[in-house]
């Protein structure tokens, strides 16, 4: 099986999941403050932009493509508005989440490039 590592969204999402993975575990095993609910949210948003990346990647049409991508996005956005909230309210320090809301930005905004291209390419 082939790797996506040339692919720039692919691997970013994906190493993007792996972050997601390791502050839930933070969250859940290592904190002072136990944090279980909204990092369990994280988790799935986290990791479904990835999922949602590859699905599209092995889209059948242009149309199914788009709808995946689109998905991604969605996910993205969600998962971006988790970070915030984890950090607004003392889960995720100052330092953390300017590290990863740097990588789900970078993340958004090239899934937000790829749906104009496929977009103005139907």
């Amino acid at each position: 099986m082939k790797t996506n590592d040339n692919n720039l969204i692919a691997s970013k999402s994906f190493d993007f999941a792996v972050r997601c993975i390791n502050l839930y575990k933070y969250l859940n095993y290592t904190a002072e403050t136990k944090e279980f609910v909204l990092s369990k949210q994280l988790l799935r948003s986290g990791t479904s932009i990835g999922a949602n990346v590859e699905e599209a990647i092995g889209a059948h049409s242009k149309a199914d493509f788009y709808a995946k991508i689109t998905i991604a996005y969605k996910e993205a956005r969600e998962t971006y508005y988790w970070l915030r909230l984890l950090h607004r309210t003392g889960y995720i320090k100052d330092l953390e989440f300017s590290s990863i809301s740097n990588d789900i930005e970078e993340i958004l905004k090239i899934i937000a490039k790829i749906q104009i291209t496929t977009k103005n390419n139907s």
